[in-house]
């Protein structure tokens, strides 16, 4: 077999022990690896049941009262598989392969959440000889799990429990050696933050909360060494491949990623009307007489500030060409990407680059996804606004930002709250704080005012992960020229499915999404690196087939942990809210209406959207209607 090493590993952390599993050939050709095969495998292992006597394992206990969202409460028991799957591109000299996909049931959502991290440690991974690795149970005791090969070894973990995620994996290196790469959590995964995350040399797996699944296991890091390699079944044909490709990624349709970073695309949303800011209360399009306005000024020089103050130096990630990463300089340098900054920034009502510059590190060494930390404060701000809260929390107070990032972590205090995420903390203090709860199904939004971008406002409510452009992409039909004909609820919603099909490939290769662009038929292209990889005789149109499996694959899980078509809209208060004919733009807003969104409009896409999966009305794959 080419690409592939044909197994997995199984671990049971309870009784310290391993099964390597085959995977039939079939099973890879239909899922690929990462997101896809990571799905299927969660499928596969997901219990039919959790019983009450297990609670007592690892560091978890349930708690007393009964939740609205009880598989919240599931993803955190100790027989939940936690999934790391690889790809058959890892190893192969494409430029962004070095990625390797997380996948498990989120404690934030309750439903499939997969992340993906680009790091030497899915290199080292892959050459343990498994194409994924499958854990449940619990162990005891905090534990570094070391997987060398066929061997694995539990090693307890005590004296690193409580340090960031760079402090551990420099103490874990120093002790076993710089051979080893290490995948582990910070204090945040330990308080199971339910969206705390898992990172590797400061690359985070960020969104819905897979630190503290690792955390209830009481895995502090796992650590992987091997040296067993893949064969390419044409290894001259690829390497020609990988050099036309590099020299692709270094085109014009990377350039901005390059040459500015993610950050430029603060000033370039304000500049469209597309930057949230104090939780959605406040749009930078929003008419003069707004209170808004000063804020909206504020958005540019933030962005000068943090280039001239900070000095930001381009690099990248394991494998890759594009080098898209902008580290900014502090005391010591600082990843900054766009999300992190709305998010820690203009979301918060902050523009002070070096209070957003530290919060974002903080955040990082803490093990806390920026996107849901800033959401979840700003809806703490708001409450606080509205008398909900009781809490020196106020939108525009830089100061305040590190002090409550740590006590989330920690759980002090309020901070024991908000380490629930907006959904559930929201549900704790009644109606009037969840109508200011911006998410979709648990996860927080990310930095798209989507009241303007119709498109992705469906990608949104309908994806598996909830609230992530990343798994949708629909902003790219937002952002794209229109038909002068204007959009139907049918040509909304297929575009919908084409974006969301696309990124299942992408993150099944594992390819980074900048890609996209570059390559003018991505699933023709896709088809050849598989066929160079693995010598299949595999097209575009099966590629096309497998995109929409892996799809139907994750509302299968969603399903069996008991999702419902009620969960895919969009949050209460974003219909609620009224914004200037101004801030409402032009273009394809047959959703949106000046002042209001139009509901009717919505769900009628949504059906369409629907249908064109070949799902049932209520967004049911026919086979388990």
């Amino acid at each position: 077999m080419y690409g592939y090493h044909g197994r997995y590993l199984r671990v049971d952390l309870t009784r310290k022990t391993t099964e390597a599993i085959p995977l039939p050939e079939d099973v890879l050709r239909h899922y690929l690896g990462g997101v896809g095969l990571g799905t299927w495998l969660l499928l596969q292992h997901w219990p039919d049941n959790f019983p009450e006597d297990e609670w007592c394992l690892g560091n978890y206990r349930p708690p007393k009262a009964t939740c609205r969202w009880p598989s919240t409460q599931l993803a955190l028991h100790p027989r939940a598989p936690f999934v790391c799957a690889f790809s058959p591109l890892i190893g192969s000299p494409l430029t962004t392969s070095a990625r390797c996909a997380l996948v498990a049931c989120s404690p934030l959502t309750g439903r499939l959440n997969d992340a993906l991290c680009g790091s030497q440690w899915a290199l080292t991974g892959k050459r343990t000889g498994f194409d994924a690795l499958v854990f449940q149970g619990a162990c005891a005791e905090p534990t570094v799990v070391l997987l060398d090969t066929d061997r694995l070894e539990l090693l307890p973990a005590q004296r690193w429990w409580g340090l960031s995620g760079p402090e551990t994996e420099a103490a874990l290196q120093a002790e076993l050696g710089s051979d080893w790469a290490f995948l582990v959590i910070g204090p945040a995964g330990e308080h199971l933050v339910r969206f705390a995350t898992v990172s590797h040399a400061r690359r985070h797996a960020g969104r819905g909360g897979l630190g503290a699944v690792l955390g209830a296991k009481h895995i502090k890091a796992i650590g992987v060494r091997g040296q067993r390699r893949v064969r390419f079944a044409q290894p001259q044909g690829l390497a020609e491949y990988a050099r036309r490709l590099s020299q692709i990624s270094l085109g014009p349709a990377t350039a901005k990623y390059r040459e500015l970073g993610t950050v430029s695309n603060l000033e370039v949303f304000a500049r469209l009307g597309v930057l949230p800011q104090r939780n959605f209360h406040s749009g930078t399009a929003a008419s003069p007489a707004t209170s808004s306005e000063s804020a909206t000024v504020e958005v540019a020089p933030l962005v000068e500030r943090l280039a001239r103050q900070h000095l930001p130096v381009r690099q990248g990630c394991v494998a890759c060409t594009i080098g898209c990463e902008h580290l900014y300089q502090s005391d010591e340098p600082v990843r900054l990407e766009y999300e992190s900054l709305f998010a820690l920034g203009p979301m918060c009502g902050v523009h002070d680059a070096e209070a957003v510059l530290q919060a974002a590190k903080l955040c990082d060494e803490l093990g806390l996804d920026t996107i849901s930390t800033g959401g979840t404060l700003a809806w703490a701000m708001a409450c606080v606004e509205h008398g909900l809260l009781d809490a020196e929390l106020h939108f525009g107070d830089a100061q305040a930002l590190t002090t409550w990032i740590r006590r989330i972590a920690c759980r002090e205090g309020l901070g024991n709250l908000l380490a629930e995420g907006t959904r559930l903390a929201a549900a704790e203090l009644g109606p009037a704080a969840e109508r200011l709860a911006l998410h979709v199904k648990g996860l927080e939004l990310p930095g798209y005012d989507i009241r303007r971008l119709p498109h992705l406002a469906l990608g949104l409510a309908v994806n598996a992960r909830g609230a992530d452009h990343n798994r949708s992409s629909a902003y790219d039909a937002d952002f794209a020229p229109r038909s002068p004909d204007g959009a139907t609820p049918r040509t909304w919603a297929a575009q919908v499915v084409a974006c969301e099909d696309r990124a299942a490939l992408f993150d099944s290769l594992i390819l980074c999404k900048f890609l996209r662009h570059a390559l003018s038929d991505w699933y023709a292209e896709s088809a050849i690196m598989l066929q160079l990889i693995t010598g299949w005789n595999i097209t575009a149109d099966e590629l096309r087939a497998t995109a929409q499996r892996i799809v139907d694959a994750k509302k299968r899980f969603n399903l069996r942990v008991g999702w419902t078509c009620a969960e895919d809209v969009l949050p209460e208060a974003l219909w609620q809210q009224k914004q200037s004919d101004a801030a409402m733009g032009s273009g394809p807003v047959a959703l949106l209406k000046p002042g209001k969104w139009d509901r009717a409009v919505f769900f009628q896409t949504r059906e369409e959207y629907y249908r064109l999966r070949g799902w049932d009305e209520r967004g049911r794959p026919f086979a388990v209607s």
